[in-house]
């Protein structure tokens, strides 16, 4: 029973990673698409496009960790649920915390490095030309 257990889990848990790594990666993109003008602008005055780069790596990080960190609370309360309402469950151990965080920070930075390393090497004069 527990076998089968962990393997439903294991399922839907990268079935989960994947849907929200494209979700920041459909985020990135909109992001460097919207945000074009002021990559220009920046690199106009003398910004490097490894800080462009550490720039948008920085927000999809954040956006991973936030999800990450949605999640954790939200088993930390489903199982408490759980325990007090159906059966005894064993918790969420807190040696777990921190792999789940660095889980959900991975898939946020793979698939955003396309799109920051592309808004990193934009022209700076067809950037602001961009409208």
């Amino acid at each position: 029973m527990m076998g089968v257990l962990l393997l439903v889990g294991l399922v839907i848990t990268s079935i989960s990673l994947f849907v929200g790594a494209v979700g920041v990666m459909n985020v990135m993109f909109v992001t460097v698409t919207e945000r074009t003008r002021e990559i220009g602008i920046r690199k106009a005055i003398g910004a490097t496009r490894r800080s462009i780069l550490l720039q948008f790596l920085c927000e999809s990080s954040v956006i991973g960790l936030l999800g990450g960190t949605i999640g954790l609370v939200l088993a930390v309360i489903l199982t408490a649920v759980i325990n007090a309402v159906l059966m005894p469950a064993g918790g969420v151990v807190a040696d777990r915390r921190g792999g789940g965080h660095g889980v959900g920070g991975r898939p946020a930075c793979s698939p955003a490095w396309r799109h920051a390393y592309r808004g990193a090497r934009l022209d700076p004069i067809e950037a602001l030309r961009h409208e």
